[in-house]
């Protein structure tokens, strides 16, 4: 049985007080053992903070990104064996913003999956159609061949040790969000792309969750967990959304 997962992305937001104070009064609630695994994603300068206040807690850390490289004349990338090193146990890969802003390839996407994992670093592998795609109807060849460029870089059976998330681009940070039905059916599909590791991959959701449609998507067969944005910035949200996964 796939255990949840319910990941924090931050994105380029807080500070050292508001950090503080957000995973503080998160920590407070979510005490105890749980069902559902809880990862955050700061920004790579707050990292050290997470790394401190985090502790022996239940909650795990990740970073926002990774460079492909493994070292040398890169100036403001972070490596993943640097992540590792400072106590990160996943980071992200490919977010929609870092294809869009920084034209991040699938290509060059998969070749941070590789690297990540070369440091056992868990990658959790975003993709997802834009609206324009969507409407043409090009959902599941995006999706498809996003995940293709993965496959074809590390194999399949190097898939079951990571996470992928699945974010429609149009419903990020927009308020819009994928009905429960057409999210299970994009994680239907990449489970099937998957074969037979497929089964143990946990296949997050990512695209405005929170507390009013967190239970309902974590309802559907397929849908394992969350990716979250704005609502992770508030710790009564993250918290329920946590417990919604439960």
């Amino acid at each position: 049985m796939r255990r949840p997962l319910v990941v924090a992305n931050w994105k380029m937001n807080g500070n050292l007080a508001d950090n503080r104070k957000l995973l503080q009064s998160f920590l407070a609630s979510w005490q105890g053992v749980h069902h559902a695994e809880v990862g955050i994603c700061p920004p790579a300068v707050y990292l050290p903070q997470a790394i401190e206040l985090l502790g022996q807690t239940n909650v795990e850390l990740g970073a926002q990104d990774v460079s492909a490289a493994e070292n040398g004349a890169f100036t403001g990338e972070v490596s993943a064996a640097m992540l590792a090193d400072i106590g990160c146990q996943f980071a992200l890969v490919g977010h929609s913003e870092r294809r869009e802003y920084h034209a991040e390839s699938d290509q060059l996407v998969a070749r941070k999956f590789k690297a990540a994992q070369s440091h056992k670093l868990t990658p959790i592998l975003c993709i997802g159609e834009s609206l324009q795609q969507r409407e043409a109807g090009e959902t599941l060849m995006v999706v498809g061949e996003q995940l293709k460029a993965v496959i074809d870089e590390v194999g399949r059976a190097a898939i079951a040790s990571s996470v992928i998330a699945y974010e429609p681009v149009w419903a990020i940070g927009t308020g819009l969000t994928a009905t429960p039905e057409q999210a299970q059916e994009v994680h239907a599909f990449i489970r099937e792309q998957l074969g037979a590791v497929g089964n143990s991959v946990r296949i997050l959701y990512g695209g405005s969750v929170k507390p009013s449609n967190a239970a309902e998507l974590f309802s559907q067969a397929d849908i394992d967990g969350a990716l979250v944005g704005g609502a992770s910035l508030n710790s009564d949200d993250f918290y329920s959304i946590c417990q919604a996964a439960e």
